[in-house]
């Protein structure tokens, strides 16, 4: 059993404090962008191509625009609506608190497919290369979750368990770092490897994203505590179980779609 004891600031000047969190973001993103230009180059060579990489750094600027934005806006619509539907201007105090990664993930799309289209490029290609980088980012943000005493486990007796102080002196499932490792390391492993593989076919590596992390954030949802103010929807499923699923009926769609206009 670990007692958590971990701050989620690093830095306090009282004039401004620096967090754990906002550091998970900016490697994520900054790693991302290296590696990401890294396979761009790779594929583009390896299916003969022609693309200038810099419109990839000019689709960086979309990607973190739409990141936060369809984050925000997908925790106020499914986490929170009648708490923001109340208080509308509370939806911009973001330093508050309050991303979902569905929502995130439905506003990186849209963004890349919206520039994509703009620039005459292929949408599938770019999102390939962001399916593989994103668990970099899902890696250092499950950490600092875990670092913020948020989206804690389920009460649990394992020898793993860990209290959180923050929250009650109850030892729980540490789900943060069960997330991290399947949908960060696990996922990225598997990605990696595929995007490298020649024969793999545009459109693979963003199906198997969505069906993989569907899958393992549908497991990991069994050790975590649902949000107190929506608890299991009927009984049963937490949200994030829900919009997984969601998530994996997307997947497998997009999958044979592109199964069948391989046949065509």
């Amino acid at each position: 059993m670990y007692i958590h004891n971990l701050n989620p600031i690093i830095i306090d000047l009282e004039f401004i404090e620096i967090r754990w969190y906002s550091l998970a973001y900016i490697f994520g993103i900054l790693i991302g962008w290296w590696l990401g230009k890294k396979i761009l180059e790779f594929r583009t060579k390896s299916q003969n191509i022609s693309l200038d990489l810099q419109s990839f750094d000019d689709l960086v600027s979309y990607i973190i625009i739409s990141l936060i934005i369809g984050g925000r806006m997908g925790y106020v619509v499914f986490y929170n609506f009648t708490y923001y539907l109340k208080n509308p201007i509370d939806i911009f105090k973001i330093w508050e608190g309050g991303m979902s990664f569905h929502g995130a993930l439905l506003g990186v799309v849209l963004g890349t497919y919206f520039f994509s289209k703009n620039k005459r490029l292929q949408t599938f290609l770019f999102l390939d290369v962001i399916a593989c980088v994103a668990p970099i980012g899902l890696f250092f943000g499950r950490i600092a979750n875990f670092i913020n005493s948020e989206l804690y486990g389920t009460t649990t007796n394992v020898g793993w368990s860990v209290i959180f102080p923050a929250i009650d002196n109850l030892p729980r499932h540490p789900s943060q770092l069960y997330e991290a490792f399947l949908e960060g390391i696990v996922l990225f492993l598997i990605l990696i490897i595929l995007i490298y593989n020649k024969k793999t076919k545009t459109g693979y590596c963003s199906s198997f994203f969505l069906i993989l992390y569907g899958l393992f954030r549908i497991f990991a949802e069994n050790f975590r505590e649902p949000d107190a103010h929506i608890g299991y929807l009927f009984d049963l499923f937490s949200l994030g179980t829900v919009l997984s699923f969601f998530m994996i009926i997307a997947g497998l769609i997009t999958f044979v779609k592109i199964k069948s206009y391989e046949r065509t």
